[in-house]
């Protein structure tokens, strides 16, 4: 069998073993949140920068760097017909970040 070092690839292996935004879950807080506040919080938009890569299964996500042991890591983004129009470009995605399913609910893209 042939081996590839495609990014897509890398980057469903690192999703498969949550390898994106390793520090995203080691945040903690001193006090636990109020009732409400954290939904609040994930409902904000925040903005991530990277570069848009087609996924070897055809679906469209965003490269953002690399994890510490060289893995491609990044974000899956739920529009992809936006995403497709960058596929390969350096971009600006704004959104809110779904961390169970390490996906950007997309409300913009654009060039960066």
């Amino acid at each position: 069998m042939k081996r590839s070092n495609h990014p897509g690839e890398a980057l469903i292996l690192a999703a498969a073993l949550c390898a994106f935004t390793p520090g995203l879950a080691a945040q903690s807080r001193d006090t636990p949140p109020k009732q409400g506040e954290r939904q609040q919080d994930q409902q904000q938009d925040k903005t991530f920068s990277g570069k848009i890569a087609k996924l070897q299964n055809g679906q469209y996500a965003l490269i953002t760097g690399q994890t510490p042991e060289g893995k491609v890591a990044g974000h899956f983004l739920d529009d992809q017909d936006g995403a497709k129009k960058y596929e390969g470009k350096q971009v600006t995605v704004t959104g809110t970040f779904d961390t169970a399913n390490n996906t950007i609910h997309v409300t913009n893209i654009q060039a960066a």
